[in-house]
């Protein structure tokens, strides 16, 4: 009789303690994003004539109208026939993308133009601790994922660079979160990219 109590004893404190809310949950929130800015910015070429890396973007958080701006300009969609802001090997579209905030990460849908909490808390610290990180995931053994993660953050560097926001391309802590992020079969986070606002150092 004492055994089956100590035993049913222990099964209530494991379902107790697995049903315990984690830091690293996710809740599946979707957050509707504003419509992206496609009309302003400056001219591409001073765009590329002052594109350039900051190791340490900071800063206050963005607003929504230009998170929604910055996600777009990396994989968004541009035409009726959902095609995208890149070109992409055969019109696949092997890509996801997240955006890692103070509050979770997020994953953005761009036929939706919104954002999806997949993970819960500040995973900030694990990149660089810059205002928001992209993490840019593609198949790892696809020959064209690079080329397609390439035209996403250089997309983003020149808005950066038409807005005055800083930016760098990391591949340090690329993995930070491999054990958390639940990705396709065979993708992998190939590679960070820093934004925020120039610092001053």
């Amino acid at each position: 009789m004492q055994r089956f109590f100590v035993v049913g004893f222990l099964l209530s404190v494991i379902l107790c303690v697995s049903f315990l809310p984690s830091a690293a949950s996710a809740d599946g929130q979707i957050v509707q994003l504003p419509a992206p800015d496609m009309q302003g910015g400056r001219p591409l070429l001073a765009c590329l004539k002052d594109r350039h890396s900051d190791h340490h973007p900071g800063g206050e958080d963005f607003t929504l109208p230009q998170l929604s701006t910055l996600l777009w300009s990396a994989w968004g969609i541009n035409r009726p026939d959902g095609r995208h802001v890149i070109p992409t090997a055969r019109n696949q579209q092997k890509i996801r993308l997240y955006a890692v905030l103070s509050d979770g990460v997020w994953q953005y849908l761009p036929e939706r133009t919104s954002i999806q909490k997949v993970l819960d808390g500040d995973m900030r610290k694990r990149f660089d601790n810059a205002t928001m990180i992209f993490l840019y995931a593609a198949p790892a053994g696809d020959i064209f994922s690079a080329m397609h993660v390439g035209s996403m953050y250089q997309n983003v560097a020149l808005y950066c660079a038409s807005e005055g926001f800083a930016n760098c391309v990391k591949q340090a802590s690329r993995d930070a979160l491999d054990k958390e992020l639940s990705l396709p079969k065979g993708y992998k986070v190939l590679i960070t990219q820093s934004i925020g606002h120039h610092s001053l150092k």
